[in-house]
């Protein structure tokens, strides 16, 4: 089984900041979040985590060395890494929702990212039909990744949330890859 786990919140998360490649820590919320999350899921076999410090404290609730992949990495927002989702502006919002090529100064397009992410999970396809790995990302990673398992296209980016310190679930069948769970959540105490 995979896991994907989006890690706990950040206090650019609590600002309501895009975040992209900025490089928070978790904040006291986000602590007990992904304890929680890592307390519901379990032992597993295998940890990898986002290079980024947010994903790898919550991939430390699992594991004290859990391997770094860079395709986990969040997308890179560019010039509007840091800028309150709100005064993004609506044009830039249109141009991630309708062209996967687009890319803001310094950013990264939605199809490099899902390129990035497909092949990370082609990768692991054979591995998640034996072992429980988590994965430690973020909202388009983990997004791209169930557009993986569901044989669609990045279309469904804007048409789902994750919350902090999420689970999807995906495991590989006879016929490939299959979504068991999407946004699942565990109270923090």
């Amino acid at each position: 089984m995979l896991y994907l786990v989006r890690h706990g919140r950040t206090s650019a998360n609590k600002d309501g900041l895009l975040q992209g490649r900025l490089d928070p820590g978790l904040d006291a919320i986000g602590h007990r979040q992904a304890a929680a999350i890592a307390e519901t899921i379990g032992e597993v076999d295998v940890v990898i985590a986002s290079p980024l410090q947010r994903a790898r404290q919550t991939a430390a609730y699992f594991s004290d060395d859990p391997m770094i992949d860079e395709r986990w990495i969040e997308i890179a927002y560019g010039e509007y890494e840091g800028v309150p989702v709100g005064e993004v502006p609506p044009e830039v919002w249109q141009s991630w929702r309708t062209n996967s090529e687009y890319r803001t100064r310094g950013g990264e397009s939605f199809g490099d990212l899902d390129a990035r992410v497909r092949d990370a999970c082609a990768e692991l396809a054979e591995r998640i039909a034996d072992e429980d790995v988590v994965v430690v990302s973020h909202v388009s990673p983990i997004k791209a990744a169930v557009a993986w398992s569901l044989g669609v296209t990045m279309d469904i980016m804007f048409h789902c949330h994750l919350s902090q310190a999420s689970l999807c679930r995906i495991d590989v069948g006879r016929f490939g890859p299959l979504l068991y769970s999407f946004n699942e959540q565990a109270a923090p105490d």
